[in-house]
């Protein structure tokens, strides 16, 4: 890859991560649950499904999802249907709040693996994700040059950009309102606005096509 090429593949992908979606409502929702530190967990998760996105159209199986219209609408709609047990799961959350809110914070941690794995499958579920790549990469990726050294390139970018966006604003963004949580009915209040805005996202991703 070309510096002129990735010099135009940068801000690409710097505005791709700064497009609102579900990936930044499940790191702004982990950054005030979980801590900004410990969002990160999230956060990698997110980039591991990039990975297999990318990793998929590369392998050409990309181009035969945006083809089918069975397997397009099959992840269509599991996507859809994770992100609104995501949000359910958050509206029905019991308030961890407690007389020390530090203590209130130890007992309400999850796991890393866990955030790892949520945010592995809000990313991966989600067919116009591959279908985007599908149009993106090409554009980026030169056919009479070795393929492996320039996806190589195009995935670290994707993520490195993506990993500054998502903490280093999303998930700081949410920090502000961190002392919401020090109470039951802040936590609530939260859990419900995060829970609503993955199901609002769940029936966008169902109905634009």
């Amino acid at each position: 890859m070309t510096l002129a090429i990735w010099l135009s593949l940068l801000p690409a992908c710097v505005v791709i991560s700064f497009t609102p979606g579900a990936g930044a409502i499940f790191t702004m929702s982990n950054s005030l649950s979980q801590g900004w530190r410990r969002s990160i967990w999230g956060i990698v998760g997110q980039q591991l499904a990039l990975i297999v996105h990318v990793v998929i159209v590369a392998a050409g199986v990309g181009l035969i999802v945006s083809r089918s219209e069975v397997l397009f609408n099959v992840i269509r709609y599991a996507g859809a249907a994770y992100l609104v047990y995501l949000g359910i799961r958050l509206i029905l959350a019991k308030p961890a709040a407690s007389d020390d809110a530090d203590d209130a914070l130890v007992d309400s941690r999850e796991s890393h693996w866990s955030m790892m794995r949520r945010g592995f499958w809000v990313n991966l579920l989600n067919p116009k994700a591959i279908v985007f790549f599908l149009a993106f990469i090409p554009q980026f990726i030169r056919l009479d040059q070795p393929q492996l050294p320039q996806y190589l390139t195009l995935i670290i970018t994707v993520i490195i950009v993506d990993v500054i966006v998502m903490w280093g604003f999303f998930a700081a963004a949410a920090r502000p309102f961190r002392r919401l949580t020090r109470s039951a009915r802040g936590q609530r209040t939260l859990n419900t606005v995060f829970g609503v805005l993955f199901i609002a996202v769940a029936g966008l991703l169902v109905l634009i096509h």
